[in-house]
């Protein structure tokens, strides 16, 4: 791997209320090219559920966001705290900013607001929501068996909806007690989303609002996942008579309580996902 001397980051936790909640994120702004192997080992090192990565192209930002795992076409809440730390960074930009961030596949318009020191409201336009399959029959079973719950566990007469605003969510709608004590138990999890068109299963406790997922391995549970948000929040409105702003929490059973704001335009159906962000350090490789 090239030379990583210099090269610089910074950390910010983003959904949260306060510093030290919310999802942590390392944002980097390279001033060199790295190839994906030196962004994925970076990413293992920080230790971070995601980093982001920003490059200048011409009025736009080029990100690319990466877990420990893998590289992902697009993620919540990497580009809401890279928006907010850009807007830290640039004090001519004023209370409120706009930015776009060109990703593999697609550009996101984000909108930031400075409420007060190294803490930012941040907002996404995530588009409106597509609709996929609902799992039913032996498919359905299969998904409930990976993750340890039986129809009990589920909300009588709602469905397990794909839902995607550009990551593919499968929303399983769970009681309390069912989102209590869910855990994926099978190492074949990511395949059983596969055949419905789901990349990650969201679960989602309807009466409370509440959300968990994990990797698909079961072995880290995320905090707080924007890219889920929008899907759930579209979920709940379509199935719940949820309406106006839709508050989200998650990441309660990870010791990391967030809150997530999801809206939907009345007219368009494009759902905006925002949350609070703390500008938190910074670091430097010698």
């Amino acid at each position: 791997m090239e030379s990583l001397s210099g090269l610089a980051w910074v950390q910010a936790d983003v959904f949260c209320e306060a510093p030290l909640g919310g999802n942590g994120l390392c944002v980097f702004r390279p001033n060199r090219s790295l190839d994906s192997d030196a962004m994925l080992r970076l990413t293992q090192e920080m230790r971070q559920f995601e980093s982001i990565f920003l490059f200048a192209a011409g009025d736009d930002v080029r990100a690319r966001i990466f877990t420990v795992e893998e590289e992902l076409d697009f993620a919540g809440h990497p580009l809401l705290g890279a928006a907010a730390v850009l807007h830290d960074a640039t004090p001519a930009a004023g209370e409120r900013a706009a930015w776009r961030f060109r990703l593999n596949t697609r550009s996101v318009a984000l909108s930031t607001r400075r409420l007060r020191d190294r803490f930012y409201e941040a907002e996404m336009d995530q588009g409106v929501p597509l609709w996929g399959q609902e799992a039913e029959g032996a498919a359905r079973a299969a998904v409930l068996e990976g993750l340890g719950l039986t129809e009990a566990d589920l909300v009588p007469g709602l469905p397990l909806a794909m839902v995607s605003t550009g990551l593919d969510y499968l929303i399983v709608p769970v009681t309390p007690q069912g989102l209590a004590r869910a855990a994926i138990g099978v190492d074949d999890f990511e395949a059983r989303l596969e055949g419905l068109g789901a990349k990650f299963a969201y679960l989602l406790d309807t009466a409370n609002a509440e959300g968990r997922t994990w990797d698909n391995l079961g072995a880290v549970e995320d905090v707080a996942t924007g890219s889920a948000a929008g899907p759930a929040g579209a979920y709940l409105q379509r199935h719940s008579g949820a309406a106006g702003e839709i508050i989200l929490r998650q990441g309660r059973f990870a010791g990391r309580p967030s809150r997530l704001s999801v809206t939907i335009d009345g007219e368009s159906g494009a759902v905006t996902v925002g949350g609070g962000v703390a500008v938190l350090a910074e670091g430097r490789f010698y």
